[in-house]
């Protein structure tokens, strides 16, 4: 184990200097690399209640990263409380190992796990322990912020028609040539029976082994942008579970039958981030015991219900720090809230689950340049002070840009025009400045 240079408090601050300008996508491994002064290790993994994506995340030894499952993650974060390393035995990546864990729950996030699977089986001292603790509180709090500040959808997660076309041929030519190549192997005059048996085992085994973690619907589903809905649902409790380990307030979760239904996987994370931000902004009030969560599939929307038992005084603006309105109208969603004292709050969310398709065409030749420049800014979700500033315009000049683009494109909000942008594939880097 190194950790000389960790007597010097200038090595500290540029350790944190590191974690906080690492991005999302970089900061466990970036981690990592810090611990390996103060704690010899094998891999890093996580399990985090604020990724509305997937709530494991590993870096290290691919033996260990690709086998361990959010159910042993999770036990292991019964047996692990808030501030307190936790050093032992405990079974991930189906094997009893040496880990040593720490959990952290700062303000505005539903907790994090991190497990250092150490390749020793002496408990490191509680300084070093210490150390990691602060470490792990700082990077949890950064990926909290990260996180919130990632816009709504990065993409539509819908494939034009030729694109859809073209990942289901991909796959038939996947499948024609494993057929193919089968058939040659069982009609090949140079080979005898057993030999040519043998030899379509092998190719059979090897196609099997190509598809054995994901069945084809779930692969075609992966490629246009789409998830199972019970799957999604599965995801989401696993996110909130969380809570649960580091809070007092028991959450439940209603009975969900999506089916094997695929809907898209933009509308599945927002949906998980903002029943994130409604059930951390319930978690904010005093004396809620209860939280419980109802999805329900509808042919063209997502309903999704969330009801506390806390005193009922909840507004819209305590979602604000969250951002959930913002989120729920990227998608020309709605949301309504009804608190009553005494009795507590139910906020019911609707999302659509097609946004409305306008040719590409259509929209570049529909808009004026000045209209494209205010329509990115709406992508990137800037309010009207931020537009006019950047765009050197007043105020009232964006609200009338604004107007008149909500007009030409027949769109209920700003965010419902924000997303039929992203839906035609012009994110903020498609859209030039005229």
């Amino acid at each position: 184990m190194a950790g000389g240079a960790w007597g010097n408090s200038a090595r500290a601050l540029a350790s944190a200097n590191e974690l906080m300008r690492s991005p999302l996508s970089g900061i466990l491994a970036t981690l990592s690399t810090i611990l390996l002064e103060l704690i010899d290790h094998r891999a890093l993994i996580m399990l985090t209640g604020d990724c509305p994506k997937s709530p494991l995340w590993a870096t290290g030894d691919a033996e260990l990263t690709e086998c361990v499952s959010t159910t042993e993650m999770s036990a292991l974060a019964r047996e692990v409380d808030v501030g307190t390393p936790r050093f032992g035995r405990a079974v991930l990546a189906g094997a009893a190992r040496n880990v040593l864990a720490f959990a952290a729950s700062p303000p505005n996030s539903a907790g994090a796990l991190l497990a250092v699977v150490t390749d020793g089986d002496t408990e490191p001292p509680a300084m070093t322990a210490e150390t990691v603790q602060q470490l792990w509180d700082l990077t949890t709090a950064r990926i909290r912020d990260l996180i919130q500040t990632v816009a709504p959808v990065e993409s539509s997660g819908l494939l034009a028609g030729g694109d859809r076309v073209r990942a289901i041929a991909d796959l038939a030519d996947e499948h024609a040539a494993t057929l193919s190549t089968l058939l040659a192997a069982l009609r090949a005059r140079d080979l005898d029976d057993a030999t040519a048996r043998r030899t379509a085992v092998d190719i059979a085994v090897s196609a099997i082994i190509r598809h054995r973690s994901v069945d084809d619907v779930d692969r075609v589903a992966d490629i246009l942008g789409e998830e199972r809905a019970d799957r999604a649902y599965t995801r989401l409790s696993d996110m909130l579970g969380m809570l649960s380990h580091y809070g007092a307030v028991t959450l439940e979760y209603s009975a969900f039958d999506g089916g094997q239904r695929h809907i898209p996987s933009h509308v599945t994370e927002i949906a998980r981030t903002v029943a994130r931000g409604c059930v951390l902004s319930m978690l904010a009030q005093d004396g809620i015991s209860r939280i419980r969560v109802c999805w329900d599939l509808a042919d063209t929307e997502l309903l999704m219900t969330i009801r506390d038992d806390g005193p009922g005084t909840l507004t819209v603006e305590s979602f604000t720090p969250h951002r959930v309105t913002d989120r729920v109208a990227v998608l020309g969603g709605s949301l309504e809230l009804d608190a009553v004292p005494g009795w507590g709050a139910t906020v019911t969310i609707r999302l659509p689950l097609l946004v409305r398709e306008i040719p590409r065409s259509d929209l570049r030749s529909t808009l004026n340049p000045r209209e494209v420049d205010v329509l990115r800014h709406l992508v990137l979700g800037h309010r009207n002070r931020a537009i006019a500033d950047d765009l050197h315009i007043s105020e009232h000049t964006v609200k009338f840009h604004v107007a008149r683009i909500l007009k030409k494109l027949n769109a209920g909000s700003r965010g419902e025009a924000a997303a039929i942008a992203r839906s035609l594939g012009f994110p903020t880097a498609a859209l030039p400045r005229s």
